[in-house]
């Protein structure tokens, strides 16, 4: 079995467990389902070797069971602000994460009854401090096929490009930004950008990579797989 194919396999079995919940109404099918939930988080637990497999399947189920309605991924957005830099070269927004440590482009999930524009323009302005407007999706990706760092549940990143309007930009450099997720912000060129420890669960290096050809090639369409 392939990296990570159990993962994908107990995510399978618990989207099946959690729209048949949301179905049914016989009660042995209730039981069915509920019974696939809970094999679903022993095999997470396992595959992600818990020293209490049973606290820690216990705490998944209970962590399932607040996943309701048809299963779907869930959305992220992340922003791809760019700004010329000496010669014309382009630089790439950036915050660094309290978390790990990492760099990530600024973004984060999109709440119910927010738009794709208003969730990232709100996102990078709460992370960095620079007001944005959303131009232009660059791509739509599954989480699961990029490299990121295993989660539980199944998500679809959307990278938007964000052009600066207001906020920060009118100081010559960036000032420090510190908020309850983030504790620095600074533009890199391509190469510095390759070169910071990043986020692994939130950004990955060939997504950088694609977004400074998206911005040296303004006429390419959006990505998606």
């Amino acid at each position: 079995m392939a990296e990570n194919d159990w993962l994908k396999r107990a995510q399978r079995l618990q989207a099946i467990a959690q729209s048949g919940l949301t179905f049914a109404t016989d009660p042995f099918d209730v039981e069915r389902y509920e019974a696939i939930r809970a094999i679903a988080a022993e095999i997470i637990a396992a595959g992600f070797r818990a020293a209490d497999l049973a606290a820690t399947t216990e705490y998944l189920i209970n962590l399932f069971t607040g996943e309701t309605g048809y299963a779907t991924p869930k959305l992220d957005v992340r922003g791809a602000v760019f700004r010329a830099g000496s010669g014309g070269t382009p630089s790439l927004l950036l915050v660094r994460e309290k978390s790990d440590g990492g760099w990530t482009l600024p973004g984060g999930w999109v709440d119910v009854g927010e738009s794709v524009s208003g969730a990232v323009e709100k996102e990078v302005r709460e992370e960095s401090g620079f007001v944005v407007r959303a131009t232009k999706i660059l791509g739509v990706l599954d989480r699961a096929r990029q490299g990121h760092s295993p989660l539980l549940f199944a998500i679809w990143k959307v990278f938007v490009r964000c052009e600066i309007v207001g906020g920060a930009e009118i100081r010559d450099a960036v000032e420090t930004v510190e908020t309850a997720e983030i504790n620095d912000v600074s533009f890199f060129t391509e190469q510095e950008a390759l070169s910071l420890p990043l986020s692994q669960t939130r950004t990955v290096a060939a997504q950088i990579t694609r977004l400074f050809e998206h911005e040296r090639h303004l006429e390419l369409p959006t990505d998606f797989d």
